[in-house]
Parts: structure tokens; C-alpha cells; sequence
């Protein structure tokens, strides 16, 4: 007789709550027709049960259908919330411990064509108990042979079935290794689900552990079974986003300088973070002659493939206006705006461009709708005053001032974007004094290196969590240190 074990609260701090569903879940009390009759007195015998009235089974039976439905309903709006790989997997976790009753398991995401993402994630299990698990032999392990296994030479597209172990130590045909990992971790059976359709193809396993001997009931097998499917279509369509997301960020690499030039009396350091659906933020540095170097950020307008092809064309050619007449930052953005309007009528973008002399430690730049520089030092940290200037394409005619500086020795200039002052989420102004504590917070032994300004900046702008937003926009630091 299959037994059910409780769900309970995972050990592991990381595991996330299991889903609280009527019926499934131990702390929630199920509808009547769900209630199971009192051990050893059969639900016929039962003394005080009335005597059926004609179309009772019928009604118990529709009851039943509805409670299932309405559970599948609830655990698939959970998951359909989620908006990446891992914590999709995560609620698959939770969900499917409670529908067939278990208290902790793993899920391997390893697609059948091989391109990746791989991950593995775990429920109510610490990461060396994950290691634990993958060192019993693969074609031996339930779920390893889910994703081994090999096709159907009749009926390739065939999903394979699920593989229940109702007691690791009596089962036969397990591996030696398998019955000590089970004892060394304390579970005594598992119910192993591949996450695969006929249409998505196989994307991984999961894989739920009992305490004691057990495995799901028939109405249990069916209801994960549904879920499965679901889920692995909600999961391919989050690897095919995350897939994207890579290649754009790919894309946009290539696109920015592959180094940075090494130019007598400055150091330089860039840090670039990719927005999920990739942006047009982009920045360079290129030496101009006697000695001059180049400095520029911006941002186009628009995500996806096409700001990025506009991304890599605007750096283009500022690059060569840089060339021609670097040493006159507004001219430079002019023949950018003229070519921009020209070339692209419905784009508009911001631009900063400075020309840097370091022997003599004099920057002159301009800067059309752009987030103004910052300058950090011992003695002080302060934004540049810029002239306010529209963005470039918004107007029939484009021209600001330029703004001339004089950075002391050992002081920074910071050149950004302005998706790291969107990125906190705060109102603009409250993002600048935000800016501008993290800058003055730079510890005294990290002013020396521009890429550690940069990447402390970062850090206190853009905690865990916000560094990944998935809404997030590219964030670009140029940080260029006198010497």
C-alpha cells in the first residue's frame, strides 16, 4: 500500500516555501470527498457513513476533478510568475514535492541538443549533498537515466516514462553506490520525472526523495504528470529568452573595444553589463595624436539587435571624427548628430566625448543629453558641470558648450551610462546623491586602481539583485586615472 509522506519544512535555508494547496500539502485540510477513512476500517464498514444517495458518486467523482484542477491552476500561476531558469526550476521543486508528497528532491537542467544552459538545483538539500547524489554511477542513478537514456528507434519524439524507486534497499538492480548515498543522505525511495515534451524535447529531470518507502498514488502520478508538462514548456520558453540573452550579450562584447590603449600618464579601466534584452550603451577609448587620448560613453535609443547594429555604427564614427578634430569635442558630436539625423531620423542617442590631455592633465569635453562625469579624489568628489544639452537626433541642430578640467594627481574621472542610475530604481535625483556616496565611499587603498573604483562603485550602486535585474539596462563605467 503506497504511503504518503508529509510535506515538511526544508532544512536547507535556500529551499523556498512549498506550495500550501488544499488537498496536497500536509497544513492545509482537503475537501471532504479527499479525506482518507481511519487506518484499518474500511470506508465501507464505517459504522456511522449514510447510506449513499442515488448520483453521490458521480457528484464525489466531479468534486475530485475540480480539486485537481483548481490545485493545477494555482501551481501553474506560481509558476508561470517566474522569469528565469533557476527559479522556475525552484518552484518546480516545491510544487511537485507536493503533489507527490516528498520533502525534499533535485533538478538537472541539461537540454538534449547540448547547448546549454546546465544547471542543477536543490530542495532541502546543501550543495555537498548534490555532489552526494552525482557521484552515484549516471546510467544507474534514476535520474541520470532520464537523460541518458536514448531514444525510441521507432518513436524518437516518445517521452520517457517516469521511474519510481519505492525502497532504495530492497529495490533490485540498484548500483552499491546508490543504496550508500541513499543511507548516507537518509531517504528511502524517490520518484524521478523527466521535464521533457514531445514538442520542447528533453530539457532535464527532477527527481523527489521520501524519508521512508513510499511512492505516488495514481492520482498523484497523474497530477505531476500534467504539471511536468507545463512546466517544461514554461522552462523552454525561459531557455530559448536566456539563450537570446546570452548571444546579444555576445554580440554587444564584440562591439566594444576588445582592450583598452595603454597612454602615458593615465590609467584606464571599463566595466559593461548587458541588459537582458540587450541595449545600444557602449564606450571607448582611442589614442589621438601627440599623446591626446579620446574618451567617450553613450547610449542609443531602442534594445535588441537592431540598437545594437546602431550602437556599433555610432562608435564607428565617432571614432573617426575623434580622429579628424578630437581636440574639438563639439564639433565631434556635431558631425555625429548631422549623421545620426541624416542616416537614422527615428533614433536618437547621448553621447559625452572628452578630449584628454595627460602630461598636462587637462580634459575639454561636451556632452549631448548625457549623465554628467564624476571626479573622484582624496579631496574631492563632485560631479563636472556640463551644459544641459538635448540628446542627439532631438533637435534640427545640435550644439553645447564644451567644459574645460584640470584633474589633480591620483584623481579619477568617471564616465557612465545612465542605466546605473536607473538600475536602483530610485528617482533621478535621489540616484545622483546615491552616485555620489558610493564615489566618496571608495576605501583610500582602492583610489589608486580605476578598475577597483569602478568595480566598488558598482557594488554599492548595484547590490545582488539589482546587478541581474531582469529588467534591467546596460550599465557602462569608464574610469580614466591621472597620474
Amino acid at each position: 500500500m503506497a504511503s504518503n509522506a508529509p510535506v515538511g519544512k526544508p532544512t536547507d535555508m535556500s529551499a523556498p516555501h512549498m506550495p500550501k494547496v488544499a488537498g496536497i500539502d500536509s497544513t492545509v485540510s482537503g475537501p471532504p470527498h479527499t479525506t482518507a477513512p481511519l487506518p484499518g476500517v474500511p470506508a465501507a464498514a464505517a459504522p456511522s457513513d449514510p447510506v449513499s444517495p442515488p448520483g453521490a458518486l458521480i457528484q464525489d467523482r466531479l468534486a475530485a476533478w475540480v480539486s485537481d484542477l483548481t490545485t493545477l491552476h494555482e501551481l501553474t500561476e506560481r509558476l508561470i510568475r517566474t522569469a528565469s531558469l533557476d527559479e522556475a526550476l525552484r518552484e518546480v521543486l516545491g510544487a511537485g514535492a507536493a503533489l507527490v508528497g516528498a520533502r525534499r528532491g533535485m533538478a538537472v537542467l541539461e537540454p538534449a541538443d547540448g547547448l546549454g544552459p546546465a544547471s542543477t538545483i536543490g530542495l532541502g538539500l546543501a550543495h555537498s549533498d548534490l555532489g552526494t547524489i552525482e557521484t552515484v554511477p549516471r546510467g544507474t542513478s534514476s535520474y541520470g537515466r532520464l537523460l541518458d537514456g536514448l531514444p525510441d528507434p521507432v518513436h524518437p519524439e516518445r517521452v520517457p516514462d517516469p521511474i519510481a524507486i519505492r525502497d532504495v534497499r530492497t529495490e533490485e538492480g540498484l548500483d552499491p553506490r546508490h543504496r550508500e548515498v541513499a543511507a548516507r543522505l537518509g531517504y528511502a525511495a524517490s520518484y524521478a520525472l523527466p521535464l521533457a515534451t514531445e514538442e520542447a524535447g528533453r530539457l532535464g529531470a527532477a527527481v523527489w526523495l521520501y524519508d521512508e518507502p513510499a511512492e505516488p498514488t495514481d492520482r498523484q502520478r497523474h497530477l505531476i504528470g500534467l504539471y511536468g508538462r507545463f512546466a517544461t514548456e514554461h522552462l523552454a520558453r525561459l531557455l530559448q529568452v536566456e539563450r537570446a540573452r546570452v548571444q546579444v550579450a555576445t554580440i554587444a562584447e564584440e562591439l566594444l573595444p576588445s582592450r583598452l590603449p595603454r597612454v602615458p600618464g593615465v590609467q584606464l579601466a571599463a566595466r559593461h553589463r548587458t541588459g537582458p534584452r540587450g541595449g545600444g550603451d557602449w564606450y571607448d577609448a582611442l589614442p589621438l595624436p601627440e599623446g591626446a587620448l579620446g574618451l567617450a560613453v553613450g547610449s542609443v535609443s531602442g534594445t535588441g539587435p537592431s540598437a545594437l547594429a546602431a550602437m556599433g555604427r555610432l562608435r564607428a564614427s565617432l571614432r573617426a571624427y575623434a580622429v579628424m578634430e578630437g581636440e574639438d569635442p563639439v564639433a565631434v558630436l556635431s558631425d555625429l548628430e548631422l549623421l545620426l539625423r541624416l542616416t537614422e531620423p527615428a533614433r536618437s542617442a547621448t553621447a559625452l566625448f572628452a578630449y584628454a590631455e595627460p602630461a598636462q592633465r587637462r580634459i575639454v569635453l561636451a556632452g549631448a543629453g548625457h549623465a554628467p562625469p564624476l571626479v573622484i579624489g582624496e579631496r574631492r568628489t563632485e560631479f563636472v558641470e556640463t551644459s544641459l544639452s538635448a540628446p542627439l537626433g532631438m533637435l534640427s541642430c545640435w550644439e553645447a558648450p564644451s567644459v574645460e578640467l584640470s584633474p589633480a594627481p591620483g584623481e579619477t574621472v568617471l564616465l557612465y551610462t545612465d542605466g546605473l542610475l536607473r538600475r536602483t530604481g530610485d528617482a533621478m535625483d535621489r540616484a545622483f546623491a546615491r552616485l555620489h556616496a558610493a564615489a566618496s565611499s571608495v576605501p583610500k587603498a582602492d583610489r589608486g586602481d580605476p578598475g577597483a573604483v569602478a568595480d566598488h562603485v558598482l557594488r554599492t550602486m548595484l547590490p545582488e539583485g539589482l546587478d541581474t535585474i531582469v529588467d534591467g539596462e546596460d550599465v557602462v563605467l569608464l574610469a580614466a586615472r591621472f597620474e
